[in-house]
């Protein structure tokens, strides 16, 4: 009699996996023995008693009444009120591009498109804002959800180039409507950029600096390792120079100084585009380490394929080196630009009234004397806002592209 061996068995045996629960989490990680115990307490007590103090301070002995009373000081400066349409035609068609470039370059209506379409309604619960500007701002939603559904209609190839075509056509609209043409008589007047102040110059500086200052820096990095040494050098002195002197010198120099370099009846430039100079040169070369960071990142087989398929050194450099470097350094690039909005915050040292600038002349105001914790409070909101919403996005970029992902 012969036993026949059991056949085995084509059932896998999964891995015993642990149940993990609020309570199971904290035992381990908070509670895990005496001494983390002990500290988790303590902590747990710290914070409380900071949270008290800042909700008493919040809720009954802070004097809120300062920011209603200077919003519009706050969010515009000195831009003179009979022309606060522009501002507001400005946002409209803000959003109405956001709408178009979202549907040209991603397509599809997912969370994040959402979330930039529901900012507006967000931004309408503030105690702050009046009725009209309620009424804007839903507006403004209003306008990204249409051109969003515009955007679908269009018969267009090159999305991506259509998008910057889009975003250069906004940009030249919006310096026309924010500098004014015509006569002072007319239906748009200018309006001198030493009115702009409040959040919309601190915006406008941190806009234009970004703008400008990346292909500056991506042509520095680029020209620090390149192969001709009159460019090499060049880069590299502009580079070290203007990394080794603080935002501030330069802005210092180019409101005092910069006119002493000029011939004589040159006129006077604005002292706003002296600021944006100013910024712009000081984040290009920061943006230029940045890129050649990236850059050197790239391993060699790369540049040798590209050789490999006869590509030239600048279509090598176009489009198969130069995207891979910008792409990992995507991260350092946003944390930079993030720095370059706070660094705004400088030239109210040197006479323009950014919005840090406005602050200190409403806490200097016999009137709202006592009341600089309310306003810095508020300040720093807005900034905490604007600089969460470009982290935010860097991190949807980076899931999109699979920055840090093999």
């Amino acid at each position: 009699m012969t036993t026949a061996a059991g056949a085995p068995s084509d059932r896998s045996v999964l891995p015993v996996t642990e149940r993990y629960t609020v309570l199971g989490w904290l035992r381990r990680n908070l509670f895990s023995d005496l001494f983390n115990s002990l500290l988790t307490i303590v902590a747990l007590a710290f914070v409380l008693f900071i949270a008290r103090l800042l909700l008493r301070w919040a809720f009954v002995n802070a004097e809120w009444g300062v920011i209603p009373a200077n919003f519009n000081l706050i969010m515009r400066g000195q831009y003179p009120a009979t022309e606060a349409w522009r501002l507001w035609l400005i946002i409209y068609l803000l959003g109405a591009v956001v709408g178009v470039m979202w549907r040209l370059i991603s397509g599809q209506f997912s969370g994040a498109a959402r979330v930039l379409i529901a900012i507006p309604f967000v931004l309408m619960l503030i105690p702050f804002f009046s009725m009209g500007t309620r009424l804007n701002l839903l507006i403004t939603a209003g306008a990204s959800g249409v051109g969003y559904v515009i955007a679908g209609y269009l018969p267009i190839q090159r999305r991506g180039r259509a998008a910057a075509y889009l975003l250069l056509a906004y940009l030249f609209v919006m310096l026309i409507l924010l500098r004014g043409a015509g006569a002072e008589e007319g239906p748009m007047p200018p309006v001198q950029p030493i009115l702009w102040g409040g959040l919309l110059l601190s915006l406008l500086l941190a806009f234009f600096g970004i703008t400008l200052s990346f292909p500056l820096g991506v042509l520095l990095a680029l020209g620090r390792q390149s192969k001709l040494p009159a460019i090499r050098v060049i880069s590299v002195v502009y580079i070290e120079f203007i990394r080794g002197v603080p935002l501030i010198s330069l802005l210092f120099m180019g409101q005092v100084m910069l006119q002493l370099f000029l011939p004589d009846g040159f006129p006077l430039v604005d002292r706003v585009l002296r600021a944006l100079v100013a910024i712009t040169l000081f984040s290009a070369a920061y943006t230029a380490e940045n890129v050649r960071g990236g850059l050197q990142s790239i391993s060699r087989g790369q540049y040798e394929a590209a050789q490999a398929l006869g590509l030239s050194a600048y279509q090598s450099t176009m489009h198969i080196i130069l995207p891979q470097a910008l792409r990992a350094v995507i991260p350092v690039l946003v944390g930079q630009f993030i720095s370059l909005f706070k660094d705004t915050t400088l030239v109210a040292l040197v006479g323009i009234f950014d919005l840090l600038g406005i602050a200190r002349t409403i806490i200097a105001n016999p009137d709202w004397l006592g009341t600089q914790p309310e306003v810095f409070a508020f300040i720093a909101v807005l900034f905490w806002i604007f600089s969460y919403s470009m982290s935010y996005a860097s991190r949807r970029i980076e899931q999109r592209l699979g920055v840090g992902e093999r």
